[in-house]
């Protein structure tokens, strides 16, 4: 018998040590961000005819008909002229219609499916078009500075912003600074925000308060209303109870490509990352296993929480976990306060992303 020591039992294929994310500190420089304001991979597919509107919502079926005929309407040239001389030449007169769009309606009704849609049915080149969410916009903005983003921007012939943010007078303030100034290059633009859940039913609250706090803006846009519940729980089982802490470290090591991370200590570490590098932070993982999910401690980690959230239901990460379920993740104070929407949407992904994992764990 050899004297040299055993082999090591070997492992299933796919199984791997899962990274973490807790150990990746990710730097995104500025002309990613820019490369990157394109639908995500969720929405890559996604079209008009692909969006199955509620037939007992008739407001959907007409959202997508005044979509449609938007983006025809974008097929000519640019209102300004093309390329960097419209920078300096005097705005042309502006086109007939409102040159913007706004969806108003709550979440989960499919308006970013709707607004991905219109980026795609838009005749024009992808570096022609941008999209990305309103945190994505500001980033960008930090990043660039205000005049080169501009300047960056107004090569487009549309800008798609989804989930407008109403509730930081700052960040409005500058978003619809920038706005006006890509008005003025003949950018089009579209929008979506979310109606508050304790707001729905209430007719246009939502689409009222943007048009008020985008200002000088309210003529460029056409409000269209869509009513519905959300897809994402419409008609599907309830998300899965959370596992224990042996099924998601076993599922995580079974599954190539998984982190697998203690959840407050996640947090912890969010706070060290720029919410701009959430996405890059999820880069390249196939699934995300998290141990020990608490009630976030403060609406500072909330929030960090809620882009992490989005990023990774953008990118189709399945999240298995164990500890509360996702709809425990708030406190009924922050449920009820100023950011309700955004814990709610939270709410919403993580739990269709838990209920992506349930093939993670073996039977």
């Amino acid at each position: 018998m050899s004297s040299s020591p055993a082999a090591p039992s070997p492992r299933p294929a796919a199984e791997a040590v899962p990274r973490s994310l807790c150990a990746r500190e990710p730097h995104v420089p500025a002309d990613r961000l820019v490369a990157e304001m394109v639908p995500p991979p969720r929405f890559d597919s996604v079209r008009f005819d692909t969006y199955i509107p509620d037939p007992a919502r008739p407001s959907q079926t007409e959202a997508v008909r005044e979509l449609s005929g938007f983006a025809a309407g974008l097929g000519g040239a640019h209102a300004s002229g093309a390329g960097r001389k419209r920078w300096f030449q005097r705005k042309a007169a502006a086109p007939t219609g409102p040159r913007g769009i706004y969806l108003d309606g709550g979440y989960g009704v499919g308006k970013t499916h709707l607004l991905a849609s219109l980026w795609h049915a838009t005749p024009a080149a992808p570096a022609q078009k941008a999209f990305g969410t309103f945190v994505e916009l500001t980033n960008l903005v930090g990043a660039l500075g205000f005049q080169q983003t501009v300047r960056t921007l107004s090569e487009h012939r549309l800008l798609c912003i989804d989930e407008f943010e109403l509730d930081d007078p700052g960040d409005t303030v500058l978003v619809s600074s920038l706005l006006a100034k890509l008005v003025e290059q003949g950018v089009a633009l579209a929008a979506t925000s979310n109606t508050l859940p304790g707001k729905l039913g209430e007719g246009r609250f939502a689409a009222t308060d943007f048009l008020r706090e985008i200002q000088g803006l309210s003529a460029h846009f056409r409000a269209l209303r869509i009513d519905g519940d959300d897809y994402r729980h419409r008609g599907l089982p309830e998300a899965p109870a959370p596992y224990s802490q042996e099924q998601v470290t076993k599922a995580a090591y079974a599954t190539g490509g998984a982190s697998l991370d203690d959840f407050p200590q996640l947090l912890e570490h969010l706070a060290k990352v720029h919410p701009s590098r959430y996405g890059a932070l999820t880069d390249d993982i196939a699934a995300v296993c998290l141990t020990d999910v608490t009630p976030v401690p403060d609406q500072s980690t909330a929030l960090r929480l809620v882009v992490l959230a989005d990023r990774l239901y953008d990118r189709e990460v399945p999240v298995l976990a164990s500890g509360v379920p996702f709809d425990r993740l708030f406190s009924e104070d922050m449920l009820n306060g100023g950011y309700r929407k955004k814990y709610f949407r939270a709410i919403s992904r993580l739990t269709a992303l838990a209920r992506d994992a349930k093939g993670l764990v073996g039977g």
